[in-house]
Parts: structure tokens; C-alpha cells; sequence
């Protein structure tokens, strides 16, 4: 398991009176999961410190960066509407197996893959219409590219399957891709805009 951050403590990337964002570390959940074990997460840490928190957007336990939460129920429905009306801009780097060249637009429709949840699947007769910019960085050593992801929309598990369609999985991604272990997914949101307010946050890996 990828390390939690080690222990509570959290790193508040901005804070004004309207929101709250955090770097989130990889391998700590965003919101309470099912059970006792899965509680701890970065909306509790952040609660202990900001009581009136509020979750708008997730990333999954395994990803980290920037995550995104409001101060009030005001500011969380501005917040999401937003995310709706696709006001906000999120840039993910990913490390990915092989090289997919320069650039492109993966445009697959993703549906949830029930009989192994929390999987998802590409579905070409009844998914949600999905797609995902994606940039050629530079070469990441070992049969590795490093590549800029921009995803237009934002569904769960949604850069992992279309760069596993792709033919190009992101490397430590122990869902999809478990037969090439490695310390960690090799994915960040490591950029952030909204309107009035760009934020980065530098990759780990």
C-alpha cells in the first residue's frame, strides 16, 4: 500500500473564505469509505481542522495532488456548478508504459464493470460519453513516457481506463494493470484552475 502522508497531518495549498484546497497524498482515501478501517481520510483530517469543510470533487486513494473542497453549502453548489459547466480546469502527469507519441484525444464512453466494481470499462453501446486530452512530456526512463493529461470530463477511474485502452496503462496502476507492480500509481493532479484562482502542485514522481 502506497504511503497515507504518515500520520494527520495535511498540506493546505490555498484557503480563502470560499474554499479549501489540499494536496492530497497517495494511498489516503478523500472521503470515508465502508468500514471501520477506511474512516480516515483527507475530508476528516481537514475537518479537524476546518469543521464547516465540504467535499466537491474526489481523487482516488491511490492518486494524488490537488483536491478541491468548499467552506459552505453555498460555495459548494457555486463549486460544483462549475465542475458542470466545466469552469474548472484540472492537469493531470502521469507516467505511462511505452510511448504513445505526441499527442492526442482518447473519446471512449465508460460504464461501471459491476460484476468487479470498483473497475470501470470501456462500453460502446451504454457508457457515459468520456474524453481525455493527453500530452507527450518527455521519455521516463525504463520503457516509461511522462505525459500531461487533461480531461474534458470527469468520470471515476476515467484516465486509468482510457490510457489502459490506449494501450499505454500507467505504471503502479494495481487495478488494471496488476501484473507490473510499482511502488506507487504514477498519477497527480498537479495543476488546477478555476475562475480567479490557478494553483500547481509539483509531482512526486
Amino acid at each position: 500500500m502506497p504511503s497515507d502522508g504518515g500520520g494527520s497531518a495535511l498540506h493546505l495549498v490555498h484557503v480563502n473564505d470560499e474554499l479549501i484546497v489540499v494536496d492530497k497524498p497517495a494511498g489516503l482515501l478523500s472521503v470515508p469509505g465502508r468500514g471501520a478501517d477506511k474512516q480516515d481520510c483527507v475530508w476528516s483530517r481537514l475537518q479537524a481542522l476546518h469543521p464547516e469543510a465540504l467535499v466537491v470533487h474526489r481523487l482516488d486513494q491511490a492518486t494524488s495532488g490537488l483536491l478541491l473542497f468548499a467552506r459552505s453549502p453555498d460555495a459548494q453548489r457555486r463549486l460544483s456548478a462549475a465542475f458542470e459547466q466545466r469552469l474548472v480546469h484540472k492537469t493531470y502527469t502521469a507516467v505511462v508504459w511505452g510511448d504513445p507519441g505526441a499527442e492526442g484525444l482518447i473519446d471512449l464512453p465508460l460504464s461501471a464493470d459491476w460484476p468487479n466494481r470498483p473497475r470501470q470499462q470501456v462500453d460502446l453501446l451504454n457508457g457515459r460519453p468520456s474524453q481525455t486530452r493527453w500530452q507527450r512530456i518527455g521519455p521516463a526512463g525504463n520503457g516509461q513516457t511522462r505525459l500531461s493529461l487533461l480531461p474534458v470530463t470527469g468520470r471515476s477511474h476515467q484516465l486509468r481506463v482510457h490510457l489502459l485502452a490506449l494501450g499505454h496503462p500507467i505504471v503502479g496502476d494495481a487495478l488494471y494493470d496488476p501484473d507490473r507492480p510499482a511502488p506507487r500509481l504514477a498519477l497527480h493532479a498537479s495543476a488546477l484552475s478555476l475562475p480567479g484562482l490557478s494553483l500547481e502542485s509539483p509531482c512526486p514522481f
